[in-house]
């Protein structure tokens, strides 16, 4: 009979004889490896749960826990689990996956910023690499192509340390810049390394074979990185409304770009590679969207991926044949020693210090994405043996130890470079201390059609701070019971409100009140929860009743006690391709300021290009100004003649128009005659427009 899972075979008539008390998973476990899907998926997670945590007690990057578990459980190990045919197909999707995700992290623009220094030291660190591992691999006797791809391998990296960097505070460093824009250039030639070296491998590589994969490598790489970012736009002009439809477009951007790369037959990671540059130019790093991807892409596909990885090691042919010990010597001495070479002479062409020399060397040498795709699939064509795999997991282990380290240890001199450079700059950018907003960022939720679109704003602006988001919906009392359905509603927005702020990672407190009105709920809010920003929606224009008495903007601009964003977004946030910052009048020094600060995040954030429009008139305070913004390294065109034509003619598709509210006069709307006329020509055109309290606008005068 069977129990529970256990086997138990009765004892025969008058025999007290205990035949078989057996856990069926167990017996399987000990005589062949898993073959139920329940027990296979159930192990693949147990290992995803406790692997990283195990190695990350050590201060080890989770990475290698997950490929160390793969070689305990694989078949050269305790052989629990067989590299079977659904653990192939799920390690291949986590392997586009990884690339994906590396994609993602780098940005078209470090390479337009200042261009000359990525591209150098892009090519540095591919080229020295490619020469010594080269080398290195033709001495120790193996084939010219085997010895060019694991040269490959060497010169890919991935920013492993990125976290440190961030947390340092030097991500916008110049040398830290570099190693960021030289990513996309090594990893697309190894990449295309690794294309052309399988080609040969299998004996295609003919004159045919370069006519046809050089124009069809060309229109390929336009058709994703221009084409892409065009229709991910459109779709989500057309159905950002939809959550699942938005994340099913990025998947099916991602598995195409791979499919339509292998039939111009180079390797699918190229293709998803490509596909991640393409989309990060049109998801904001902080939204839910970009959450979810990286979410779904690091927490279960590419932990698969790498426990498949470690399932091909074979940890006992190093004692079976010793070479391996010395192969795997000579590639972690030649990617160490090629990567240092390559930074250190990069820096001193650049005349940068030698601090950032190192950090350079501790981003670009670790290994991970590139270096285990590029293997795993020569491997599985036979280009490489086993010796050489163990040699890339050493490698990799040693690599992402150590990378880390070098950032943190190096990046802290160059830290403190970066504040002397800052003691030393001209007063007159640091003379005007403003106080940092967003700490704490109220935004009234009341219409399903336009507060996503605020959300959005209010994360990037709240994770900017690591502050706390307070999405607000206002009943107002009109002296009768709040009818139910009113209740409903509000608790519906204030749900959707806590959902996308938890997708995307942001402390939320929602509040519901009833309240005399809305915009008085609103206000009594910011002091009761010592709100630092408040955004709201802004409809574009005043009716004749709203000019006579006053709308409820109108009220919350003149009685606030805060910064307001007035916001409009016509087109999703996203979709964002230019951010324009207009200053239209005789604002405040300390308010274009801050608003500049805010207008440099969200064009960071949304992948667009900053431009600053400054309407002059040639006064020296004019001029003061303009040398201010362009110390602050912004791109500023001083215009003359009617605000609202030069406005209308600087705005393109799909722009962001950022506006200083002007000083309020009696018998006009709060924020000024200006913003109404604007919004009437650019209908279809998102627009901040930014109020600050009279309490700021003398402090940053003082």
């Amino acid at each position: 009979m069977t129990y529970l899972g256990l086997r138990f075979d009765a004892a025969i008539a008058g025999s007290k004889t205990l035949v078989g008390f057996i856990p069926l998973p167990l017996g399987q476990l000990l005589q062949e490896p898993l073959t139920d899907p329940v027990a296979i998926f159930l192990t693949i997670l147990a290992i995803m749960l406790v692997a990283p945590l195990l190695v990350e007690r050590l201060r080890l990057p989770g990475i290698i826990g997950l490929i160390l578990a793969g070689v305990v459980v694989g078949p050269h190990g305790l052989g629990i689990l067989d590299r079977d045919p659904t653990i192939v197909l799920l390690g291949t999707v986590g392997l586009l996956f990884l690339m994906f995700l590396g994609g993602l992290e780098t940005s078209l623009d470090d390479l337009k910023k200042d261009a000359d220094k990525p591209i150098i030291f892009g090519l540095a660190t591919f080229v020295v690499p490619m020469l010594l591992g080269t080398g290195a691999m033709l001495a120790l006797g193996y084939s010219f192509w085997a010895s060019v791809l694991v040269a490959s391998c060497l010169a890919s990296h991935t920013l492993v340390a990125l976290p440190v960097l961030s947390k340092l505070g030097i991500m916008r460093h110049p040398s830290s810049i570099a190693t960021l824009g030289g990513t996309l250039i090594t990893n697309v030639l190894a990449l295309l390394v690794l294309a052309v070296v399988v080609k040969a491998d299998q004996g295609d590589l003919t004159l045919g074979f370069w006519l046809f994969l050089i124009p069809a490598l060309t229109i390929y790489t336009f058709a994703v990185l221009w084409g892409v970012p065009k229709l991910g736009r459109w779709f989500f002009k057309r159905f950002g409304h939809d959550e699942g439809a938005e994340f099913t477009f990025v998947l099916a951007t991602l598995f195409v770009a791979s499919y339509l790369a292998s039939l111009i037959e180079i390797e699918a990671i190229v293709g998803a590679f490509l596909a991640g540059v393409a989309i990060t130019q049109i998801i904001p790093r902080l939204s839910p969207l970009m959450n979810r991807v990286q979410f779904i892409g690091n927490t279960l596909f590419v932990p698969i991926f790498l426990i498949s990885v470690g399932m091909l090691v074979d940890p006992l042919i190093l004692l079976r044949e010793p070479q391996g010990l010395l192969i795997a010597a000579a590639i972690v001495l030649v990617e160490l020693a090629s990567k240092l070479l390559a930074a250190w002479a990069s820096a001193r062409w650049f005349k940068w210090t030698f601090p950032s020399a190192m950090v350079m060397f501790g981003l670009s040498m670790a290994q991970a994405a590139s270096t285990l795709a590029a293997i795993t699939i020569a491997f599985d064509i036979g280009l490489v043996d086993e010796l050489v795999v163990n040699a890339i997991i050493a490698m990799i282990l040693v690599s992402c130890v150590l990378s880390p380290w070098v950032v943190a240890r190096w990046g802290t001199q160059m830290q403190g470079e970066t504040a002397a450079e800052s003691a030393l700059a001209p007063v007159a950018q640091t003379s005007i201390p403003m106080p940092i907003l967003g700490k704490r960022v109220l935004i009234p939720v009341a219409n399903p059609n336009t507060e996503d679109n605020l959300l959005q704003l209010a994360i990037i602006l709240t994770q900017r701070t690591a502050g706390t988001l307070l999405p607000l919906h206002v009943l107002p009392d009109r002296n009768q019971p709040i009818v139910e359905a009113e209740k409903i509603r509000q608790n519906r927005l204030l749900e959707n409100a806590e959902t996308i702020a938890h997708s995307a990672t942001i402390p939320v407190e929602t509040i519901g009140r009833i309240d005399d009105s809305v915009a008085w709920g609103v206000l009594r809010t910011i002091q009761e929860r010592e709100a630092d920003l408040l955004i709201c929606g802004w409809k574009g224009f005043s009716t004749y009743q709203e000019n006579f008495f006053g709308s409820v903007i109108d009220t919350i601009v003149r009685s606030a006690t805060i910064p307001v964003l007035i916001s409009r977004f016509p087109q999703p946030i996203k979709n964002t391709e230019q951010v324009l910052f207009a200053i239209t009048g005789g604002q405040v020094l300390g308010h274009i300021q801050s608003t500049l600060a805010m207008a440099q995040c969200l064009a960071e954030e949304l992948k667009a290009p900053l431009q600053v429009m400054q309407m002059t008139i040639g006064s020296v305070r004019d001029r003061q100004l303009t040398a201010l913004l362009q110390d602050a390294d912004s791109t500023v065109q001083p215009v003359q003649g009617n605000t609202v034509k030069r406005v209308s003619e600087a705005v393109r598709p799909n722009t962001l128009l950022i506006l200083i509210a002007s000083t309020y006069s009696r018998g006009q709307p709060a924020l000024g005659r200006e913003p109404e006329a604007i919004t009437r020509t650019n209908w279809d055109t998102n627009m901040i427009i930014v109020n600050f309290p009279a309490a700021l606008a003398k402090y940053a005068s003082n």
